[in-house]
């Protein structure tokens, strides 16, 4: 089952997956609704999931699919930079994270890995988390306040670091203006920052470290 808002990539997604003979897509949607529906009806073993599904979130997709179907295994397949959110889609129950960039190259074996039980990452992200997991003291404790942030503000931050304003980053999760003003604010009273500015800063050296 094949998860995007894209149909030439989901075309390109089948045609590449169809050719493997042990391998077949039994179905497509580009909303989490229709997904839903389609995984309840059909049963796939494995669906590969987009974080960016028009106005709505994938994240949360994976989420309803690991408390609903979690026989379903959720490869996740996204143009977004594996560093600021591979942790969070596996997090939320996926099984795996694959940039789109590499999936020409890495995604049947992406397919296969998911598929026989384990997880897929790429050996750049698997040696960040395993960084991450053995960090101690003042490591931690300045990751702490990061976790207090909703996904949605986190991928947020995330674009703030990479040097995008309100409007590019409203453009690109495809919400208003006004709406990414809202998370900024939040962002900054969730980890006291005082000004924008500051907000900046933070994710500037977040995204870099």
């Amino acid at each position: 089952m094949i998860v995007d808002d894209h149909p030439i990539v989901r075309n390109g997604l089948t045609e590449l997956i169809n050719h493997e003979p042990d391998m077949v897509v039994c179905g497509e949607s580009d909303t989490p609704a229709e997904a839903l529906a389609r995984i309840r009806a059909d049963r796939p073993d494995l669906a590969i999931v987009d974080l960016s599904l028009g106005l709505e979130s994938g994240l949360d997709l994976v989420k309803k699919l690991d408390a609903s179907f979690p026989e379903v295994r959720v490869l996740v397949l996204s143009m977004h930079d594996e560093t600021l959110h591979a942790e969070r889609a596996l997090a939320a129950g996926a099984r795996g994270y694959i940039m789109k960039e590499a999936a020409m190259q890495n995604l049947i074996a992406a397919i296969r890995c998911v598929a026989s039980g384990k997880t897929y990452v790429s050996p750049r992200m698997s040696e960040r988390i395993v960084a991450r997991l053995t960090a101690r003291g003042a490591a931690r404790e300045e990751a702490a306040p990061l976790e207090r942030l909703t996904d949605r503000e986190r991928e947020v931050f995330a674009l703030i670091g990479r040097g995008l304003g309100a409007r590019e980053i409203a453009r690109q999760l495809r919400v208003s203006a006004k709406t990414i003003e809202t998370h900024q604010a939040r962002i900054k009273e969730k980890l006291g920052l005082p000004t924008g500015r500051a907000l900046t800063r933070a994710a500037v050296s977040w995204t870099q470290s």
